[in-house]
């Protein structure tokens, strides 16, 4: 993060505070994520077990920054629960929690990738819950669970491909700032912020994004059994709830989490009242399967300024997305 916006925060926060009288503020930079995920049982008692794995908010590899800490990206947090689980051979089927619009190609491919991987070496069964919102990387990485349950207020689908390439060059014109490139060939400054694309380069980035869409599109078709119309419609990328994406064949059933979970122990054999567990660093009072923290924040006894600067300032560079736009701000 910035030093000088992290200051202008922290400034900003402290003037708050002294101008509305705060006192007894206890501010504490402690935070468990760099400690070891331990295992927690949430229920049962029975041999077998059923892992609970949380996938939300926008997918990336990045680190997520916080005003005072960091912690790991998503693919670094699923992957290290995916290896912890694979040591333990008393985890027969896994519960893919997942409420997210989406993110980067990659990241979801990633994840997309170990998931499988996973699945393959340990022979456990998959089960993803979409809860509410489960559109294109979201459910991009739900297609390796062996069912698809959705919550019955779900949005899903947005099985597409969306290239952000922003532009500076008409604010530039008005300011009177200019940029000057020297390239080695014709095409080395495509997707400059500083001009505008030529019909040439919009062709390229095209093709590129329909090609990427039709990777995602190959997908669906390899893993949920539908025909050539309901793919086809499919591929227009638009969302659904859960009922008409139950009627396309996009999910297999309407449920709630803890059927969900149900669902899981059936497919693997398990007992109903074998173990539900989730990886965490810290503990949870009370904790349930609602949960989807894996590391406690810092603490600073409540917020002085919510500034919700996770959710105002979207974390998107220029390139392609396996992203529903409207869900950017994570969750």
């Amino acid at each position: 993060m910035n030093k000088r916006f992290f200051l202008f925060v922290l400034a900003l926060t402290l003037a708050a505070c002294l101008a509305g009288g705060c006192v007894g503020v206890k501010v504490s930079l402690e935070t468990d994520s760099k400690k070891p995920l331990k295992e927690f049982t949430l229920q049962g008692e029975e041999t077998g077990k059923v892992l609970v794995l949380p996938i939300r908010g926008f997918l990336s590899d990045l680190p997520r920054r916080g005003l005072l800490h960091e912690r790991g990206g998503t693919v670094q947090e699923v992957v290290a629960q995916l290896r912890l689980a694979e040591k333990d051979q008393e985890i027969k089927a896994l519960l893919l929690e997942i409420n997210s619009p989406g993110g980067s190609i990659t990241a979801s491919d990633i994840l997309y990738h170990e998931i499988t991987a996973f699945k393959e070496r340990t022979k456990a069964k998959i089960v993803a819950a979409l809860m509410d919102v489960a559109a294109s990387g979201g459910y991009y990485i739900a297609l390796p669970a062996d069912r698809i349950v959705a919550h019955p207020t779900t949005i899903t689908g947005s099985v597409g491909v969306i290239f952000i390439n922003p532009k500076m060059a008409g604010l530039m014109d008005k300011l009177g700032v200019g940029v000057e490139v020297n390239k080695s060939g014709q095409e080395k400054d495509i997707g400059s912020p500083f001009r505008s694309s030529t019909p040439e380069e919009q062709k390229i980035f095209q093709e590129l994004t329909d090609k990427l869409g039709g990777r995602f599109v190959d997908l669906v078709a390899k893993h949920r059994p539908m025909d050539p119309q309901a793919l086809a419609r499919i591929a227009t990328a638009r969302i659904y709830l859960a009922q008409e994406a139950l009627q396309l064949k996009l999910i297999d059933r309407i449920g709630y989490l803890d059927e969900a979970i149900s669902e899981a122990k059936d497919l693997a054999g398990l007992s109903p009242e074998a173990k539900v567990v989730v990886y965490r660093r810290g503990i949870y009072p009370n904790d349930t399967p609602y949960n989807t923290a894996v590391s406690h924040p810092p603490d600073f006894g409540g917020p002085l300024v919510d500034l919700n600067l996770p959710e105002i300032i979207p974390n998107l560079n220029p390139g392609f997305y396996y992203l529903w736009m409207p869900g950017t701000g994570g969750h």
